[in-house]
Parts: structure tokens; C-alpha cells; sequence
């Protein structure tokens, strides 16, 4: 083949208890990638839906620095041009950088006459991912390119945990009219955490995965707190206690921030339950913050990047 495209989903990230270790998969919306071989080199075609934000230069570019470590890796057979189709809002909490960059890497794989394994892809698009947000970190990287809920033990080398979905679990996703840029967001955080707060995320963390696998939603809900990151960035969104307790109080088990924000998730134990979540946090987002948000229902079990 000369020419592949790749669909890279939307994720959601931290799940609350899981700073920089767990996220999954949304069924839409996505990033489109569009890799076609050429002699030497890597390159920009064109970018569409971004309004003419994103860098054309590929030394800039998360998706065209991922792929350049790609080739790098197999020793440069051959150069690669990209075109990048945007379906993700910028600076979303939705993993828009990972998607890119993960969207170019499946799609310039394909283009290889022997494949590289997912663990190499992951490394290759951490680097665009470095490029894009500022920081490598594999909570969207991995579950864009695995599909399904995943906990990453450590980025590289690449250890991925798949987790288990208990049936019935869904989540819901608002996005408010917001942008806020991971990088400004992580440096919220500073680089210490207090020790009460590290042992109280370690012990929902662990607690979260133990629900997981026995199908326990009380559990579940029990966990979904985050003492570590989202105190910091609560003043980032607007009315963020009011959303969440329209989500609480419409059913969902529990919820935060999507990532670095503004987009928030909830993870309910039915999709009817979700739908009438999904309203709620609707509702309260419009009072809390105004505009049209963008709202999406799905599986916690979806699938990863893949060709189209």
C-alpha cells in the first residue's frame, strides 16, 4: 500500500483515582490520519478542523515528530506526508494530541513492508505526545492504541495492564465550551504531593481495580475520587461541584475531570442511567457555564486506533 488512512479515538484519562495511569477509549469522536509514502523525509500535506492552529512544520507537529520516530526505528525505509483530519476540539481533555499522534503511527505502520509491535508504537508516539502536550505520559497513548480501559505500570518500556469492564458500565462525556491547554494544567500541580493525599489516591486506585474485576459499582463509586489533581485544577472549570453533583444526583457512580479538563466524565452502572446523566451534566454545565457542550455516550470497552 502507498496510502492508509487510520480512525484514533477520543480518551479519557486519570479516571479520577488514576493520575497519569488509566484512561480508555471513547466510540467517537476521533482523529483521521492520512499517511502516503513518499521518497524521503516526513511531511505535512494538510490539516483540516483546526482552524489553522496546529504547527505544519513536522519538526513541530505531534503527529509528524511521532511517525519521524517511527521510521527512525526501522531505519528510514522510506519518507512519509501526512493528512491530518481534526474531529477532536482542541485543548479538550480528550487526548486530542495522542489521537494525532497515534492516528499517524497506525497508518505509517501500515505502510511498512514488516509491522512494528503496539509496545513500539506506544514509545514512537510518546514522542509526539511529548512534542504535543509537553510531557510524555501513556494514559492516552496506550488506550487509543489498545482499545478498552487500561492501566499503564510504566511508559516505557511499555507496560500495559488491560482491565476487565464490568457489564453495564458506561460513561458519559461533556465537554463545556473551554479550552484548557494540558501543559498550563499540569503546571498546576507542582512536582510534590502531600503524603496523606498520595496514600488516600493509592488506596481508591487500588480499590478501583478490586471493584472492577469482582463487578462491584459501590466499590466502584467509592473510589472514584481524586485527592491528588483535581483540587488544583477545580478553579479551571466553572461550577465544577455543581456539574458533579448533577451527575451524582441523576445516578452516575461518580465524576471528574477528563484529563486535564474542561471535559468531565461520568461512569454509570447502565446506558439508561448514562442518557439521563448525560442531561443532567448537560443541564448543569449550560447553567454553570454557558455555550453548547458536546456530549458523548459509550462503552468503556471500545476500540483503539484502526484502520479505515
Amino acid at each position: 500500500m502507498t496510502t492508509v488512512t487510520a480512525f484514533a479515538p477520543a480518551t479519557v484519562s486519570n479516571l479520577a483515582c488514576g493520575f497519569d495511569v488509566l484512561g480508555f477509549p471513547l466510540e467517537t469522536p476521533g482523529d483521521e490520519v492520512t499517511a502516503r509514502r513518499v521518497p524521503a523525509g516526513v511531511h505535512i500535506d494538510d490539516i483540516v478542523g483546526d482552524g489553522g492552529r496546529l504547527p505544519r512544520d513536522p519538526a513541530r507537529n505531534t503527529a509528524s515528530v511521532a511517525v519521524r520516530a517511527l521510521l527512525e526505528s526501522v531505519g528510514h525505509p522510506f519518507g512519509v506526508a501526512l493528512t491530518l483530519r481534526k474531529g477532536l476540539p482542541l485543548s479538550s481533555g480528550l487526548g486530542g494530541s495522542a489521537a494525532s499522534a497515534v492516528g499517524a503511527v497506525v497508518a505509517a505502520n501500515a505502510l511498512l513492508e514488516s509491522p512494528v509491535s503496539l509496545d513500539t508504537l506506544v514509545e514512537c508516539a510518546l514522542e509526539g505526545e511529548r512534542r504535543g502536550a509537553g510531557s510524555a505520559h501513556a494514559d492516552n497513548i496506550a488506550p487509543c492504541l489498545f482499545g478498552g480501559l487500561v492501566l499503564v505500570r510504566q511508559p516505557s518500556p511499555p507496560d500495559v495492564i488491560r482491565l476487565p469492564v464490568p457489564d453495564g458500565l458506561t460513561a458519559v462525556v461533556v465537554h463545556p465550551d473551554l479550552e484548557i491547554e494540558t501543559a498550563k494544567a499540569r503546571a498546576l500541580l507542582g512536582d510534590t504531593v502531600p503524603l496523606a493525599a498520595a496514600v488516600r489516591q493509592w488506596a481508591n486506585l487500588g480499590a478501583f481495580v478490586d471493584g472492577l474485576h469482582r463487578g462491584d459499582f459501590a466499590q466502584i463509586a467509592r473510589s472514584l475520587e481524586d485527592a491528588i489533581a483535581e483540587p488544583r485544577r477545580a478553579p479551571l472549570v466553572p461550577g465544577l461541584a455543581a456539574i458533579k453533583r448533577a451527575a451524582a444526583g441523576a445516578g452516575a457512580l461518580g465524576c471528574s475531570l477528563s484529563g486535564s479538563g474542561p471535559s468531565l466524565f461520568a461512569l454509570c452502572a447502565s446506558r439508561d442511567i448514562a442518557l439521563a446523566v448525560e442531561r443532567a451534566m448537560i443541564a448543569a454545565v449550560r447553567s454553570e457555564i454557558g455555550g453548547q457542550p458536546q456530549s458523548y455516550v459509550s462503552s468503556m470497552a471500545a476500540p483503539g486506533a484502526r484502520l479505515i
